[in-house]
């Protein structure tokens, strides 16, 4: 009885000290410092485990480092835009982006992001298509491929992908591979031993430092990109498997939106990977002219790249996409996987929508994360009671990351509406300015609600009372989910 009394009170003090470490060193905000208490409070010991696993803070951190950063390109581009910024000096040609200069100064300064204006961008929203365009470009590859993916896996599509990049590389091409360990868990050392041979490197994002244990698990980079030759750049939600062909029994046929660009935005994807292969890898990529060639583009898209992840203060993709929203005057179309937001992304949809603002949510029918997509229904109940439409898609998973502003701004990219892909995941999104291009993303959504139903309030009212209960506890859970 004593033991037992003493090991109570060990436990006690260990949650005492530890509520106070997450109320007052952590400075997290609100919501995730009650989700986290309530983890304490409801399972003592192993919610401190749990919390030495997911809840460490990154944001003092200096992850990325590349020293040769001040040699590129794009480091004398973002110094040059920001003083013509700053004192009222920079001027566009694209007709969307003049209109949003807020916004491109808001990346510009928050985040280093480059505008742009002589892309080309080609919309990507099939596996077939996006998987059969990167291919060809892989095989094309004249210096060098960079691939970087959250998810890789060692099925059919994945096999295709390695083995098309172990050819490239045995004819001379420098290929760097680089991916999560938690997204990519399945994949062995074994599975890159002919690329390997061939001369490929390949590095893992946060591996763990024990076996089984990673005490990095809870932030996770989350980005896809490829870059082949600086020329090409590709960006957006599809990661590397047979599901993503519509090849799962279980999701069915996969839609989701990726971009090919061709343009100078290749030089902020190319600095992106950089930074990310430095990180992962003790060889660290130095600057080199060939990584940055002159843009062979004819377009005129306006894009920024803008990356976001947990090392960061600000939440740079999520601030972007409020401005997006509340600088709408006619409508706001988003299709996501999750729907989580937080209070301060809610309330800009909400306002918008209460204002006259045409607010369009597409998410998908199957859940493939339980409190994920209880939580997500929570959501969706709070926006339908402001008018918003909400459209489920039936036809199989819908994993596109997209947002359209009044058919003028859009972003695409790899991260989701919920508190995970705006704190904790590092992520990547295009902010594009163009109105031919958000017409065209558009006019794919609508394409879309063919395939969707159109959730009501009244409907939404009519759900039982068990899956309230679900929605409760995963909407308590949702800043940590």
């Amino acid at each position: 009885m004593v033991v037992y009394n003493v090991l109570l009170s060990v436990i006690l003090f260990l949650n005492i000290m530890l509520a106070l470490v997450v109320v007052f060193l952590e400075r997290r905000d609100i919501g995730t410092t009650w989700a986290w208490l309530l983890v304490l409070f409801f399972i003592p010991l192993l919610g401190f485990v749990v919390y030495l696993l997911f809840a460490q803070n990154l944001s003092r951190s200096k992850l990325f480092k590349w020293k040769d950063f001040g040699k590129s390109e794009i480091a004398r581009l973002s110094k040059t835009q920001n003083s013509l910024l700053h004192l009222g000096q920079f001027r566009v040609v694209n007709d969307a982006a003049a209109d949003h200069m807020d916004l491109i100064h808001l990346h510009a300064f928050n985040n280093h992001a480059i505008y742009t204006e002589d892309n080309q961008v080609e919309l990507l929203v099939e596996g077939e298509e996006k998987f059969g365009r990167l291919l060809r470009d892989i095989r094309e590859a004249k210096e060098h491929i960079h691939v970087q993916y959250y998810i890789l896996k060692k099925d059919s599509i994945g096999k295709k992908l390695v083995e098309a990049l172990t050819e490239r590389a045995r004819n001379g091409v420098k290929v760097k591979v680089l991916y999560d360990e938690m997204g990519s868990r399945t994949l062995t050392k074994r599975f890159f031993k002919a690329f390997r041979e061939a001369g490929g490197e390949v590095a893992v994002f946060f591996p763990s430092r024990f076996r089984l244990i990673n005490l990095r698990l809870n932030y996770r980079n989350h980005r896809k990109m490829v870059i082949i030759d600086g020329k090409i750049g590709y960006t957006g939600g599809f990661n590397v498997g047979d599901e993503y062909l519509g090849l799962s029994k279980k999701f069915g046929y996969w839609r989701d939106t990726h971009l090919r660009m061709v343009g100078t935005a290749v030089f902020a994807l190319q600095t992106r990977f950089i930074l990310d292969w430095n990180q992962a890898s003790a060889d660290d990529i130095t600057y080199d002219p060939d990584y940055f060639p002159h843009a062979e583009s004819t377009g005129n898209i306006g894009m920024q790249i803008v990356t976001s992840g947990p090392d960061s203060e600000l939440e740079n993709i999520k601030i972007g996409y409020i401005k997006m929203i509340m600088a709408a005057k006619k409508s706001v179309s988003i299709q996501t996987p999750y729907f989580i937001p937080d209070a301060s992304y809610l309330d800009a949809l909400r306002i918008a929508s209460m204002s006259g603002v045409e607010v369009n949510i597409m998410v998908p029918n199957k859940p493939d994360h339980p409190f994920v997509y209880w939580a997500t229904l929570s959501h969706i109940g709070e926006m339908l009671k402001t008018g918003a439409n909400v459209y489920i898609y039936d036809k199989g998973f819908i994993h596109a990351k997209t947002i359209v502003v009044d058919e003028e701004i859009s972003s695409v990219g790899t991260a989701n509406i919920d508190v995970r892909s705006f704190k904790l995941n590092f992520e990547v999104n295009a902010f594009l300015y163009d109105k031919e291009f958000a017409s065209r993303l558009t006019r794919v959504f609508h394409k879309d609600i063919e395939d969707c139903r159109l959730l009501t309030l009244e409907q939404y009212l009519q759900r039982s009372r068990m899956i309230r209960i679900k929605e409760s506890v995963s909407r308590l859970l949702s800043p940590i989910l």
